[in-house]
């Protein structure tokens, strides 16, 4: 990938987006490519962060494993997301897995050169910071969620928020989206059966295609409170 193209993909990003040419052009120039097939890793939890990342061609998905070796999906990154910075920035070991949900492409930027530019463009930093102030905000959510909305919700609110990032065909398994839910694949499988019957999702070739996204959010939302 030559600079240009990389300069493009630099400039997906929101933190980025403001650049002008000559500073997407110097960051792109740090930045290395690496493609991924399906399935394949770009780094494990624990491992030292020596890299920062933004997606330029397909999805990653973030993992977190348990200590009898389960994955739970907890974040999905598409084509202009980052992703690893919290880990570059605290200089701690990445906190969760990043896995190619697909053939993925992504540039790959070296902490210390990361770090060098954003000492010298602070308001870039600064955005950085807004980005992870709302992924913040984002999983204080999903915790309430957790602990206060029935599973239903949590299933139709997993859909919603998959669909946010990746359109209506998502190419999950029931299993899947019963772990990013934080709940059992025999509840996703009752659920996802309903959802079917009622024509507002379908099943193809394994994938989950979502047909009615107004009464998802419906299910989303519960029932009305009196």
């Amino acid at each position: 990938m030559q600079d240009t193209d990389k300069a493009r993909v630099v400039k997906q990003s929101f933190v980025f987006s403001k650049l002008s040419d000559s500073e997407l052009t110097e960051l792109a120039a740090l930045a290395f490519e690496r493609s991924f097939p399906a399935g394949e890793f770009i780094f494990w939890e624990g491992d030292a962060p020596d890299w920062f990342y933004i997606v330029a061609e397909g999805q990653v998905k973030a993992l977190k494993h348990s200590s009898s070796g389960k994955e739970f999906i907890i974040a999905f990154f598409g084509p202009g997301e980052m992703f690893g910075e919290v880990a570059v920035f605290e200089n701690k070991p990445y906190p969760a897995s990043a896995q190619a949900a697909g053939q993925t492409r992504v540039l790959g930027i070296k902490r210390e050169d990361l770090l060098s530019f954003l000492a010298s463009h602070p308001e870039v930093a600064l955005r950085i910071i807004n980005v992870l102030g709302g992924r913040l905000r984002e999983a204080q959510s999903r915790l309430r969620d957790f602990a206060g909305e029935r599973v239903e919700q949590r299933l139709a609110r997993t859909l919603l928020m998959l669909s946010s990032k990746l359109g209506p065909n998502l190419p999950f398994t029931r299993q899947e989206i019963a772990d990013m839910a934080g709940t059992t694949t025999e509840t996703a499988i009752r659920f996802m059966s309903r959802l079917k019957d009622g024509g507002i999702i379908r099943s193809v070739r394994g994938k989950t295609v979502i047909l009615d996204e107004t009464k998802l959010r419906l299910l989303s939302e519960g029932p009305p409170k009196l």
